[in-house]
């Protein structure tokens, strides 16, 4: 684990070009720990997402390949190495996670051949959103530096993170106004040709997008359409 300091500030800068890139969210996390194992000569890095409504933590990214490594599993917060870590919102290392009791998966690090680990928070403004976690086959004692570097990478993940859960939100947030303007429109347009009130347009509308098993936009779609088309 003795990498210089040009090529940990050469990963920080790719992670960094990565998170304001045009990658989506997953090839961004998949990156980030393949580039974490390199410059951590580590052979796994995983990062566990926190799940707020059930409290507990899950792999969301991994460079290893092993099945039994990438099986389906979770933890609780506050259990186990990762849930102590998001739940304390400070790093752990471990010299040997086999002589110790706080780790939960033993059978797992004796099959793939865990010793050391470290394991840090993603936090963004004092909020933990998951866990990273590097190990070694042979037993590591971590530096500051070691640490330091992880918990950069940690909080870079998690700005990723948190800045593409924010776009998807406006996104969502611009298609339900979208959809309300057309709707609006739409309801306009039907009490104006059919002599209909405001609630009975609304009702055909949803009645017509039932139907027809398509969203009220689609329908409300279709009759601006038609309208500007019979205008012309």
């Amino acid at each position: 684990m003795n990498k210089s300091s040009e090529n940990y500030l050469e990963t920080l800068s790719q992670i960094s070009e990565a998170i304001t890139s045009d990658l989506y969210l997953d090839d961004i996390l998949k990156l980030i720990v393949n580039l974490t194992a390199n410059v951590m000569s580590a052979k796994i890095c995983a990062l566990w997402m926190l799940d707020k409504q059930k409290q507990e933590l899950k792999i969301s990214a991994t460079q290893a390949m092993s099945k039994d490594y990438l099986q389906d599993r979770s933890i609780k917060s506050g259990e186990g190495i990762v849930g102590l870590v998001a739940k304390k919102k400070e790093p752990v290392s471990i010299l040997n996670v086999l002589k110790d009791e706080r780790y939960k998966e033993k059978e797992l690090a004796k099959k793939e051949k865990l010793v050391s680990m470290l394991s840090v928070p993603m936090i963004v403004k004092d909020d933990v959103i998951g866990v990273i976690n590097c190990y070694t086959t042979e037993e590591h004692e971590f530096t500051k530096h070691d640490i330091d570097l992880l918990s950069t990478v940690a909080n870079q993940a998690a700005v990723a993170i948190h800045n593409t859960e924010l776009m998807v939100r406006t996104k969502v947030v611009q298609e339900e106004l979208e959809t309300r303007k057309k709707v609006e429109k739409a309801k306009g347009i039907l009490m104006k040709a059919q002599d209909l009130t405001e609630d009975e347009a609304y009702k055909m509308l949803r009645k017509a997008s039932m139907d027809k098993r398509v969203s009220m936009k689609e329908i409300s779609d279709a009759v601006i359409l038609t309208y500007e088309i019979n205008k012309k």
